[in-house]
């Protein structure tokens, strides 16, 4: 099955049109932005300022695809708390989003963001189910409106309490109930799931929204041990259609070789 591939933003921090030059040149389809790449927050991204990002990237040939890592910057965002306050600017600012990622020309946004949704002390699991339903209730039908999938993404549970499994995710998108709402899937995540990487993708592939590339460890595909053959004989056999993103934790020697491997690597995976 042919695929497209795209490369994630933060592993570079050069301005976001050298970036978009870069992995160019090294041979993706598209990009997958981190929204702290390009402005401490988004609401202070203007109209024109958006415009030429996007027409940039489309003079070079790479599609904006996504956004990921949303509720990073600016500081304060929180899922699950249980300051009203608080949750209410994380559904508001969710919605400015969802603005900036649809004029961009991306498709998709993934709410990983663990220290934004982590239960806080004396919080329970079913309270933060309901909050976090309520709030991304609240921002769902502007995203929908706006053609952006809000896909939430299990991680593993060294790095968050809240929604860890896939099952996790799919409670959630059963409570909030709308059709713009959906999941994704990422192989470090993945790695510490019950069915592994390849059983997961089995699984829950054919209808994750998109899908990430990395090693357990956060290397790039190519950095590592991982073998990439069977994950993407898995993905396929999923029935998965969706972008390919590489999204590494580990940026060294430096982006442009991670950027290469991980091209290289995934190419070759499908190849064979």
């Amino acid at each position: 099955m042919s695929h497209k591939f795209a490369f994630c933003s933060e592993v570079y921090d050069t301005p976001i049109e050298e970036t978009i030059d870069r992995v160019q040149k090294i041979g993706f389809d598209g990009l997958e932005i981190a929204p702290f790449n390009i402005g401490k927050s988004v609401e202070d991204v203007g109209p024109e300022r958006r415009q030429e990002i996007r027409k940039r990237a489309q003079g070079a040939g790479i599609e904006i695809i996504g956004l990921h890592w949303i509720l990073v910057s600016p500081p304060g965002f929180h899922l699950t708390t249980a300051d009203v306050g608080r949750r209410d600017r994380t559904a508001e600012y969710i919605r400015s989003l969802a603005a900036f990622c649809s004029d961009l020309g991306g498709s998709f946004m993934v709410l990983g963001s663990p220290n934004q949704r982590n239960l806080e002390p004396g919080t329970t699991l079913e309270a933060a189910f309901e909050r976090a339903a309520a709030e991304l209730g609240k921002a769902a039908p502007c995203c929908g409106d706006l053609g952006v999938s809000l896909l939430l993404e299990p991680l593993h549970a060294n790095e968050t309490n809240f929604l860890q499994t896939v099952e996790d995710a799919l409670e959630l998108v059963r409570r909030i109930d709308h059709p713009a709402v959906g999941y994704m899937l990422d192989c470090k995540a993945m790695s510490g799931m019950p069915a592994g990487i390849e059983g997961t993708l089995r699984q829950y592939g054919k209808d994750a929204g998109h899908f990430h590339t990395n090693e357990p460890g956060g290397k790039g595909p190519g950095m590592g041990d991982v073998d990439f053959r069977p994950i993407m004989k898995a993905l396929d056999e999923s029935g998965y259609t969706g972008w390919v993103s590489s999204e590494p934790f580990d940026y060294s020697p430096d982006p442009d070789t991670v950027a290469r491997a991980a091209l290289e690597t995934l190419k070759a995976a499908v190849d064979n």
